[in-house]
């Protein structure tokens, strides 16, 4: 074998290990997706025991992932590999906010600031959802308190002025964040008019057949 055969040799090895160690993260990250969105829906659904049961599937999942891949990090920071983990984020602080629960921080989970931060973002999509169910019921303090979580997130992600390259796209999420947190606060307030006034009719019409009954001495002359 001459020397070029032998660093050949060398190469294949190392790729083989690479590939193979590429094909269980892709499978990984698939399923990781798939538990992440099994939570959410679950959540929305008030079936919190499910959700939770998904997510701490999901934390085994990520667990294995940073573990198997520690050795490889251009498959780690590969972008299949940080949307899932994204996803994991995400779902992860859905279920904390809407159950009360303290929101888990980048070192909790165990993933990278800009990945995390992008979770973050989108999690506002998934409150003004939770939102809009909530108000197809009638203006509810719930809701409310949803939308303070929703500005508090913008309020935090607007500090966030560095490159994209270093956020991972953050600004464009940003401005989602804002356009969303704008016409929830909208829908919210149409929703709590529609109730005051709900509420007037409802008074006004009590107060009408109270003035229409008969008092109790023209009962009696009758």
């Amino acid at each position: 074998m001459n020397r070029f055969e032998s660093i050949a040799e060398l190469i294949h090895a190392v790729f083989e290990t690479r590939t193979k160690a590429r094909d269980k993260a892709l499978s990984q990250t698939r399923t990781l997706t798939r538990k992440c969105a099994h939570a959410i829906r679950a959540i929305h659904r008030d079936e919190l025991q499910l959700a939770k049961q998904n997510l701490d599937e999901a934390r085994q999942l990520v667990n294995r992932l940073l573990n198997d891949l520690s050795e490889y990090p251009e498959l780690l920071y590969a972008g299949y590999t940080q949307d899932a983990l994204k996803e994991f984020a995400e779902a992860s602080i859905v279920y904390a906010l809407i159950g009360s629960d303290l929101v888990p921080t980048p070192q909790d989970l165990g993933i990278e600031v800009s990945t995390y931060t992008n979770g973050l973002a989108e999690t506002v999509g998934e409150l003004r959802r939770r939102c809009l169910d909530i108000l197809r019921h009638g203006y509810s303090e719930e809701a409310e308190r949803l939308l303070n979580h929703m500005d508090d997130i913008y309020a935090v992600l607007i500090t966030m002025d560095y490159p994209d390259a270093i956020t991972g796209g953050l600004r464009r999420q940003t401005d989602i964040v804002r356009s969303l947190l704008e016409r929830t606060r909208g829908d919210l307030t149409l929703s709590l008019r529609q109730q005051h006034l709900e509420d007037k009719i409802q008074n006004l019409e009590i107060r009408l057949d109270s003035d229409q009954m008969p008092t109790t001495s023209q009962s009696s002359e009758g």
